[in-house]
């Protein structure tokens, strides 16, 4: 039986398994086939499982006129490039934009619309590198942030990469416009003094008066940040595993990886995943880079009383060099009072206040610091069923990595100045200090 007899659905079922390279030439066979290779309903499910596309648009979001259409506008809009490629940049961004639409939409509206081929070359004819493919991509489909601004208050905490802030430090890393990419890059490079310097761009930095560069490495594709010696001695540490990049001739075209498209794809599965959060504090939202999810986020409750601890290794202030500061983390400490109140050998409290911490540090599994003393950070929280948990951050130089921290708080319940009972000990679980495979 040929298929010039095979009927109207079951020639759409065969043309929708075929796909659209090989739809496009049954087209070619007749008329009937051209019809029936032309059906909406047919490049609705192509653009669908190509794009993830629910309606016909083009690569900077306008209405074309039919599926079809559009998928033919972003096949020749990406022609050069390898197809499965692209098809992966988009879903990275998707899923990036996806998650700032639900929970940060005032961070999606300073995403750029995609850069053009020739915007990408001006940026490669200016500061003489090649942009790996994977790169190129990325910003097709966004060409960063409008991030950069004096004004943190109102727009510098909309980082898409996001910070923290400990010990009057903060940081919030957004990713930087080509145009603001050739400006800054030809700034730092005036102050880097390291043969391999111009194979750099920046890509990534903080919009807060603390310091903070991601540079992408154009030659072998790696993304790096700068540590504390990075003005000095062109110091940088890798940001993702040197094993997975994939580029140039070593790999199939369609199999490419650098450490941006790396980097982001591991940004947006944080996010999804809910292991790093958005932080509304004091009317200041921001991506917090705490972690929040089990195993890096510890979580113990003593009593009613609930502590979740994390923490984030800071490489802008790491020495590498350093014997005994080699390592810098910050640590965030929640707590809060369950719903049912403070409950001690049966008895129920309403209220119950810090009083003392105690801390263990270790390094490689050597104790490196003991620290006990009054309050955190100067404060002495009282806890009530219901309200916000409480949160500080500190941080601790550590010699070796990976190390832990694990201790105790010291609570009375009622009021330090009006106790109700005797003191009581609420553990902090075990949290680690770990330099991580994918440094933000």
């Amino acid at each position: 039986m040929g298929l010039e007899s095979v009927g109207d659905l079951a020639l759409n079922v065969i043309l929708s398994g075929l796909g659209p390279k090989d739809t496009a030439k049954v087209a070619c066979l007749s008329k009937r086939f051209k019809a029936a290779a032309s059906e909406e309903c047919l490049w609705s499910k192509f653009c669908s499982d190509d794009l993830d596309l629910a309606s016909p648009l083009d690569p900077l979001g306008n209405p074309a006129p039919s599926f079809k259409a559009a998928y033919q506008i972003w096949r020749e809009a990406f022609g050069m490039y390898p197809w499965p490629l692209v098809k992966r940049v988009k879903r990275c961004w998707d899923r990036l934009k996806n998650w700032l639409a639900e929970n940060f939409p005032e961070a999606k509206a300073t995403l750029r619309k995609g850069a053009s081929e020739a915007d990408i070359q001006q940026l490669e004819k200016s500061l003489k590198v090649k942009l790996p493919v994977p790169t190129r991509i990325l910003y097709r489909f966004c060409d960063g942030q409008e991030c950069q601004t004096d004004d943190f208050e109102s727009i510098g905490s909309m980082g898409l990469i996001g910070g923290y802030s400990f010990c009057g430090h903060l940081v919030n890393v957004y990713l930087i416009p080509l145009s603001h990419i050739i400006m800054e890059t030809k700034e730092i490079r005036r102050h880097l003094d390291f043969p391999s310097r111009d194979k750099y761009v920046v890509v990534a930095s903080s919009s807060t008066y603390s310091e903070k560069f991601f540079f992408l490495n154009c030659t072998n594709g790696q993304l790096y940040v700068g540590t504390k010696n990075l003005l000095s001695d062109g110091e940088m540490i890798p940001c993702v595993p040197n094993a997975l990049i994939a580029l140039g001739h070593g790999c199939n075209s369609d199999q490419q990886q650098d450490g941006m498209l790396l980097w982001l794809e591991e940004h947006g599965r944080r996010l999804h995943n809910g292991i790093i959060r958005l932080r509304d504090e004091e009317n200041l939202k921001f991506i917090n880079l705490f972690p929040e999810e089990p195993p890096l986020c510890s979580i113990a409750v003593t009593n009613g009383v609930k502590i979740r601890a994390s923490s984030v290794f800071i490489p802008e202030l790491a020495d590498p060099e350093s014997d005994t500061e080699k390592y810098l983390f910050a640590y965030s400490i929640r707590m809060s009072l369950l719903p049912e109140g403070c409950v001690i050998n049966g008895m129920t409290f309403s209220s119950c206040q810090l009083q003392r911490r105690h801390w263990i540090i270790h390094a490689n599994n050597v104790v490196v610091s003991v620290v006990s003393g009054e309050a955190v950070i100067g404060m002495y929280p009282l806890l009530h069923p219901g309200q916000n948990e409480f949160f500080y951050q500190s941080c601790t130089h550590l010699p070796a990595s990976p190390g832990s921290v694990r201790g105790s708080f010291t609570f009375v319940p009622g009021r330090l100045a009006d106790p109700k009972g005797s003191p009581f000990e609420v553990v902090v679980a075990e949290f680690p200090l770990q330099r991580p495979d994918y440094i933000f």
